[in-house]
This record gives C-alpha cells, sequence and structure tokens, in this order.
C-alpha cells in the first residue's frame, strides 16, 4: 500500500493546519519504525516499512501542495502501485477539529492537493479527511489553512491522528470498510454522513 500525506514542505509551514497530513505521515512513520530519505527522481520524501506484517510505502511530496499530483504519479509509476492501493492523508476544511473521516473517490471539494492528484492520477483512491475546521468564510481559508491552529485545536487534532493511526493498520488487516466503521466509532460525536463512499 502507497500511503501519501499532503503539506508543504520547508520549516515555514511545519505546523500549518494545511500540514496535517504531514503529521500523520510522520507519526505513522516513528509507529512502525521508519525514516524518511530524500527520493528526488520522485520529488519527495520516503520510507518503507510494515503495518501488520504487510509492506507498506510512506511518501511526503516535496512539490508543494498545489503540485501533489506530480510526486503522486511518479511514485504510482516507478513502483507500479495500483490506484485501489493509494491512501492520501490530507487536511478537511469541512470536518472539525477532532474529527476524520476515510472514503474512497469523490471530487476534491476545493482542496488543491486533492484537485492535482485528481488530474494526474483519477478518483479511484482512499482518502483519510482530517478535520481541520472552517474559519467561516471562503475569503478567509487561505491564511487559516496556513496558520497553526491554537492550542486547543492542535490538541483536538492530534488526539484525532492517534484514532488515524488505528484506522490506517486496520485497512492493512480488515479492509477500507472495517476501517471507516472503527473511526466513525471512535469520533462519534465529530462525525456525519455516511462515510466510506463516492461523494465529494
Amino acid at each position: 500500500m502507497l500511503i501519501v500525506g499532503l503539506g508543504n514542505p520547508g520549516p515555514k509551514h511545519t505546523g500549518d493546519r494545511h500540514n496535517v497530513g504531514f503529521w500523520l505521515a510522520d507519526l505513522l512513520a516513528a509507529h512502525i519504525g521508519a525514516t524518511f530519505s530524500t527520493a528526488q527522481k520522485l520529488q519527495g520524501e520516503e520510507c518503507r516499512g510494515l503495518i501488520a506484517g504487510k509492506s507498506v510505502r510512506i511518501v511526503k511530496p516535496a512539490t508543494y501542495m498545489n503540485r501533489s499530483g506530480q510526486c503522486v504519479r511518479r511514485v504510482l509509476d516507478y513502483y507500479n502501485i495500483p490506484m485501489e492501493q493509494l491512501l492520501v492523508l490530507h487536511d478537511e476544511l469541512d470536518l472539525p477539529a477532532g474529527s476524520a473521516r476515510l472514503k474512497r473517490g469523490g471530487g476534491h471539494g476545493g482542496h488543491n492537493g486533492l484537485r492535482d492528484i485528481l488530474a494526474s492520477c483519477g478518483p479511484d483512491f482512499m482518502r483519510l479527511r482530517i478535520g481541520i475546521g472552517h474559519p467561516g468564510h471562503k475569503d478567509l481559508v487561505t491564511d487559516y489553512v496556513l496558520h497553526a491552529p491554537g492550542k486547543d485545536e492542535r490538541s483536538e487534532i492530534v488526539e484525532a491522528l492517534g484514532e488515524c493511526l488505528k484506522a490506517i493498520e486496520l485497512i492493512t488487516v480488515s479492509g477500507p470498510e472495517a476501517a471507516m466503521q472503527q473511526l466513525h466509532s471512535a469520533l462519534p460525536r465529530k462525525n456525519g454522513g455516511t462515510g466510506f463512499g463516492p461523494a465529494g
């Protein structure tokens, strides 16, 4: 399985809400005892390890968010990984901080990283959507996602990331449907909708 965390490279963006996909990728790598290394040919950083005895590759694109698809397409082609084995970790404005949802397929919902992946790779991949909340007006979104959350908000996000780790492991063991059920049961107060499905 290929797991791609979305974010912007560099220390300036490390704490940004837009980088929670990187946060989860880093947590997952540490959880399985893997260390990222630069892979210039793939335009990103990558590491490899085992989850529940199964091989996984974790990638963080170095192309900046708006060009995430360039890196993802290169990795899929280079390692001959089928689209159904791709899981993308990303921030989600339409979910409150402290929530997360797993789904397959759908649109980009205004997320520029997903937009570029859809353009480069198509829609048939899994997404783990990590809630960061919404600033209340579309004109405030850019500034909002490119800044760090407050202390309480960050604590809620980090708590949700712990449940996301469990869900990723369950994907490898029992499949995405079982992982979705587990994740939404663990975070029932924050989640809504039908979860795993085609909705954008």
